[in-house]
């Protein structure tokens, strides 16, 4: 071999023992500083930021309670509709709750599968037969003790799952850590997850406990996942003795182990496992968990973020948490000249990916404004839809204005409506697939209508404005929605309005640029009220049946106190009344009253309730059907009606 050769040949070899190192190097570094990660992403998702120790955690933590900058009232579930599993035997038609997604359930006070109605009363979960009505009667309770509270339920095939909230026994709080084993009073509270086996309706078995440290939220059901919220708060006390003690807690009890309050809780992750967005200005955690119903023996699967939420919206692929950021500055006062800054209001939004009882982080982003509620909120073809207001409203003038924004499957932008209805707030919003529904609200309602269809250039297709406010925007069919609100009467001293009693509306939106209020019905004077304004699963509507049933608190001025010249728009009226309004309503004949139907059998706490009226166990809350017969349910009772003329036909007693 030639001296050319040798050393083209040593060069040969250099080079790859060099390449060998450099691979070697990269797959040592891979493997020593991989991060943990409390779930495994799905496929498309990117692992949020870690802690790298309980010490940067907790610093964290202290910087982020010191600057106290942004308001943060709670996290709180966009609210989806039931998908049964097919019933072991044929069940005759029933309602289901009423929620925004067609297939992702959401918890509630009373449910039913058609043959029991599964309702919370108190400090019990009281199953009852409910079909046939000759049938009906309580069968068996769940009780709890004084210190327990049971808040909201999912039923599925033979089990219930109850959320609930507890506060600590005195010899519990040494299982959450040093710092709160020594306080002489800790008022932090317990979430507990109980799921019952009810093959035997008359016997429920408890199954499994799980029990968190911190507030739960809301939650929503696909299928048999359960996937809830937890809001918790660390302890930052200098005294602790173990660096854990940030961290929340948690007990698992299964079997053997069930109610053994000597159990040690545990953390429900390490601090290594703790992810973190941009910017951290909470001084709490977000807990995300993952159940399964049909296998209540599983491990849960979680996701412990820093931060917090306030609303939450969950499609059948994704879950997103919006949280409202407020900048807050205070105002250089120099008299006159005084100067007032202009305050920051975003909305960060954080996009989780669902498979089966997994969630995996996705990414976030972020828009200008707050959000009303969840129905703020939609995914449509991949695409995700937002409403947001910015700046206040005032009697005499307002900086307020309200936007839509449509992001893509990667959280960017692609189109927007800036600056609709100035001087106005969002009062109710409803996205339905191609079409977008708005009410803003100062001194009448204009009702718009979008057309999203195109999501990179989202149009105005047309408005109306009419006196009065909805609260609630319902789907009647593709051309109709239903508006559930108050009736208002423009304020002659100012440049605002009065609201009065509520209003329902069906809008046409068949002219879309011409949108109408077909039908309209009032009930009752100033101070009349209805669960269904706050809470969708209070209101039952079925187009198939032309039913529609909102409970109603019902308040009336005296018709001379009316006719008075004297008389104020602001005038509040008397209670008389508590009780679901029974509606027929169709295209051709909109509203007919066909009755009411009332818990009470006098109106005696009417006569006592004075100016405010809070309701009691025999305020009607919800309602349901099950084939011709009407339920409707209270805190103490069942009441069936025929569905044909509200005849009553029978009552059970909690």
């Amino acid at each position: 071999m030639t001296a050319k050769l040798k050393i083209l040949w040593a060069d040969q070899r250099l080079r790859a023992i060099f390449l060998m190192l450099v691979l070697l190097s990269a797959f040592l570094i891979l493997v020593l500083y991989k991060r943990p990660s409390t779930v495994v992403p799905i496929t498309g998702s990117t692992p949020l930021p870690v802690f790298k120790s309980c010490s940067q955690l907790a610093n964290t933590l202290e910087k982020a309670a010191k600057s106290g900058r942004s308001y943060s009232p709670g996290i709180e579930f966009s609210a989806p509709t039931t998908r049964m599993s097919a019933p072991k035997e044929a069940v005759p038609d029933y309602s289901q709750t009423n929620v925004q997604v067609a297939g992702v359930d959401e918890a509630d006070i009373v449910k039913t599968d058609g043959e029991y109605i599964y309702t919370l009363s108190d400090k019990n979960v009281v199953i009852s037969k409910a079909y046939p009505p000759d049938e009906a009667a309580v069968v068996s309770k769940i009780d709890y003790d004084a210190s327990s509270n049971p808040q909201e339920i999912f039923v599925r095939n033979d089990s219930v799952l109850v959320f609930g909230g507890r506060y600590l026994q005195t010899e519990e709080r040494k299982g959450l850590g040093s710092s709160v084993s020594e306080m002489p009073y800790y008022y932090g509270g317990l979430t507990f997850v109980e799921i019952w086996d009810i093959s035997n309706r008359e016997k429920p078995k408890l199954e499994r406990k799980i029990e968190f440290e911190g507030t739960y939220v809301s939650s929503r059901k696909i299928d048999q996942y359960v996937y809830f919220v937890l809001n918790s708060t660390p302890s930052l006390q200098e005294e602790s003795e173990q660096e854990d003690d940030i961290l929340p807690r948690y007990r698992d009890q299964k079997g053997a182990s069930l109610n053994q309050k000597d159990e040690q809780f545990k953390p429900v992750c390490g601090c290594g496992q703790v992810s973190y967005i941009e910017p951290i200005v909470q001084t709490n955690y977000i807990n995300l968990i993952a159940l399964d119903m049909d296998h209540p023996e599983k491990e849960i699967e979680r996701e412990v973020v820093l931060g917090s939420a306030q609303n939450l919206y969950s499609s059948f692929n994704n879950i997103y948490l919006a949280n409202t950021y407020y900048n807050w500055t205070r105002p250089v006062f120099l008299g006159p000249a005084s100067i007032y800054p202009k305050d920051e209001e975003s909305t960060y939004i954080y996009k989780f990916s669902l498979s089966a009882d997994k969630v995996g982080y996705f990414g976030q982003t972020k828009v200008p404004g707050t959000i009303l509620n969840q129905f703020s909120m939609d995914e449509y073809e991949q695409n995700f839809r937002i409403a947001t207001t910015k700046g206040h409203v005032a009697k005499g003038g307002g900086t307020a204005t309200n936007n839509i924004y449509i992001l893509d499957k990667n959280l960017n932008q692609v189109g927007a409506i800036e600056n609709i209805a100035p001087g106005e707030k969002i009062y109710s919003a409803r996205f339905m697939g191609k079409r977008g529904y708005l009410v803003t609200f100062k001194k009448v309602d204009p009702f718009f209508v979008f057309d999203l269809s195109d999501p990179t250039n989202p149009k105005i297709l047309g408005k109306l404005k009419i006196p009065g406010y909805s609260d609630y925007l319902h789907p009647y069919d593709e051309n109709h929605v239903i508006g559930l609100g108050k009736n208002t009467v423009e304020a002659e001293e100012g440049d605002f309005a009065w609201y009065q009693g509520i209003k329902i509306a069906l809008f046409d939106v068949s002219d879309v640029s011409s949108p109408k209020e077909k039908y309209k019905v009032e009930i009752g004077d100033r101070g009349t009220d209805s669960y269904a304004l706050n809470d969708h699963k209070a209101f039952l509507f079925s187009r198939e049946k032309s039913l529609l049933v909102i409970p109603v608190l019902l308040a009336e001025i005296d018709p001379k106190i009316k006719s008075d010249p004297d008389y104020k728009s602001n005038t509040h009226g008397d209670y008389v009344y508590q009780g679901a309004y029974v509606y027929s309503l169709s295209l051709n004949e909109g509203f007919n009253l066909k009755g009411r139907v009332t818990h009470y059998e006098d109106d005696d706490v009417f006569k006592k309730s004075g100016y405010y009226y809070y309701g009691d166990d025999l305020s009607v809350k919800r309602s349901l059907y099950i084939d011709g017969y009407l339920y409707t349910v209270s805190g103490e009772k069942i009441s069936i009606n025929s569905l044909d003329n509200l005849s009553l036909i029978k009552q059970i007693t909690f």
